[in-house]
């Protein structure tokens, strides 16, 4: 049974809320992003924020900070109204946030980001390097965050670069409303650990946490009470431990969803299309060996700085082989760039979607078509903006891909919604191996199952997936089989029926005294 919280009433200001939302809108061209939009935070408290892409969250937040400018409604923060034009000025009155997009600058270090624009000085002129990186080195062992201050944030991965952002929002002490707007997307299941632990720390009775999640299972450890928006409007508001979570994606979508299906198991007597033989990379592979099955959705599972994403970048010719061989379809090949991978029927879904996977200036429809612009929409050097745009109207209505047009530049959309961007272009493609390194980050729950539902329909159709995910329920529920990494190393090869979590996280952190090697054919 779940109980819906009393809120203040529409209209009602409660000077008791950390924080209050009250009547907000906001519109976009072509699109009415929040209407009569409400939320309150009371101190002490972790509020759970959810709702599907497009819904309107990341536009609250962001107008909240000042980085948008609200038409209507009114904000509060501390019982005093909160009217901030920039980041700056939101920072100033209390509220801090965590972007779900990066918002780091990759050619200077760790240090450099966390106190950029607040640089320890002397003399009123000439910067301290030195504290600078003792101030860092003090912040992350008091978040206990294994970072090395002088480390450039263009050498670390996704995830430790999440790391830096919460590092930089907890340095500000005058911070009292932290928002994190998916938090733990690039996060394995023990980091995921550790950032709770953060906010546990951080919460007071003075303080208060806005946590946007898709990932229901962690908003039952974390939230308190839990808001529903759904497309730009309130919905209702819950306490966390009297609500199901089946309640929740019910209210969020608008519709019952099923999540506890799972894929058939395939068989692998099929060809091997993709067969690799102890390759290994300068920076970190070792001796890797593994087969990919027509028909087949191999997963990838491991902790952060495993080797996972490195395999998708030798594979793709992003990062160089220094030994090993790469057979596909029984021919060896040398691949030396993604686009070379995609000519031999090889598309790549990187982790990074912002950074390595969009060209934000473009249409959504130029991003599905890119990598077969050659191929399917141009002859002569003229593009074929018709097909283009027919193709991207396909691949739109199939994904669910929340866009006013497929004219409209693809950074207006929300994360989700780019991620989808993304699959349409390899299916565009029709390249016979897909490797996507976490497909479904910053996908709503009901378009997860979409995803899903997809993956699956491909490998039906003789489509072979690798799939890295650092969501261990997702690898399980999607893999025919696990290959799991440590330091590098492949450290277990697990069929589907043999594959649970205690098992993946004992190979993924060496805990067995002997590593399994599971490579005989699994009998389905």
């Amino acid at each position: 049974m779940t109980t819906t919280e009393t809120a203040p009433a529409p209209g009602v200001h409660d000077p008791d809320l950390l924080l209050q939302v009250e009547g907000v809108g906001k519109t976009f061209p072509g699109v009415k992003a929040l209407e009569g939009m409400r939320l309150d935070l009371r101190k002490g408290e972790v509020l759970g924020l959810v709702g599907e892409n497009g819904a309107g969250k990341s536009t609250l937040m962001k107008l909240l900070t000042g980085i948008y400018t609200k038409e209507e409604g009114e904000f509060w923060i501390n019982g005093q109204p909160l009217t901030a034009s920039t980041p700056k000025e939101a920072q100033e009155a209390g509220l801090s946030i965590i972007h779900q997009e990066l918002n780091l600058v990759p050619h200077l270090s760790v240090a450099e980001n966390i106190w950029l624009g607040r640089e320890p000085v002397s003399g009123g002129f000439f910067t301290r390097p030195g504290a600078q990186v003792r101030q860092t080195r003090e912040l992350l062992e008091r978040l206990e965050m294994n970072l090395d201050p002088k480390a450039l944030v263009s050498s670390l991965t996704v995830a430790k670069q999440q790391m830096v952002e919460i590092a930089k929002a907890l340095s500000f002490e005058s911070t009292k409303v932290l928002i994190m707007d998916e938090p733990t997307a690039a996060l394995n299941d023990a980091e995921v650990d550790q950032l709770h632990e953060l906010i546990r720390r951080f919460i007071t009775p003075e303080t208060g946490v806005v946590y946007i999640s898709h990932r229901m299972a962690e908003l039952k450890r974390i939230a308190d009470r839990i808001t529903v928006i759904r497309d730009g409007h309130y919905i209702d508001t819950m306490p966390m431990a009297e609500t199901s979570l089946d309640d929740v994606i019910s209210k969020m979508v608008g519709r019952a969803i099923n999540t506890g299906a799972r894929p058939q198991n395939v068989r692998l007597d099929r060809p091997v299309v993709l067969k690799v033989s102890h390759l290994s990379t300068k920076a970190l592979l070792k001796d890797v060996s593994f087969e990919l099955y027509k028909g087949e959705v191999l997963g990838f599972a491991g902790l952060m700085g495993a080797g996972r994403t490195e395999v998708a970048r030798a594979l793709v010719g992003a990062d160089p082989i220094v030994s090993g061989e790469v057979v596909l379809n029984g021919k060896a090949v040398t691949i030396h760039s993604p686009s070379a991978a995609a000519a031999h029927g090889i598309g790549y879904l990187s982790e990074d979607r912002k950074r390595l996977g969009l060209m934000l200036p473009l249409s959504v429809s130029h991003n599905i078509a890119i990598s077969s612009m050659g191929e399917r929409f141009s002859r002569a050097g003229f593009v074929n903006d018709k097909a283009m745009r027919a193709s991207a109207e396909e691949s739109r209505t199939l994904l669910r891909i929340k866009t006013p047009s497929v004219n409209q530049l693809v950074k207006y959309l929300s994360g989700g919604n780019q991620q989808k961007a993304i699959v349409a272009r390899w299916l565009v493609k029709d390249c016979d191996i897909l490797i996507f390194d976490e497909p479904t980050r910053g996908i709503d729950v009901g378009a997860k199952e979409e995803i899903y539902q997809l993956l699956n329909q491909l490998a039906e159709q003789g489509k072979s997936i690798i799939m890295i995910s650092s969501e261990l329920p997702e690898v399980l529920r999607m893999s025919h089989r696990v290959i799991v990494m440590a330091d590098g190393r492949i450290t277990g090869i697990l069929p589907a029926d043999d594959a649970t979590q205690e098992a993946i996280m004992r190979l993924a952190t060496h805990r067995d005294d002997a590593i399994h090697h599971v490579t005989e054919k699994a009998e389905h």
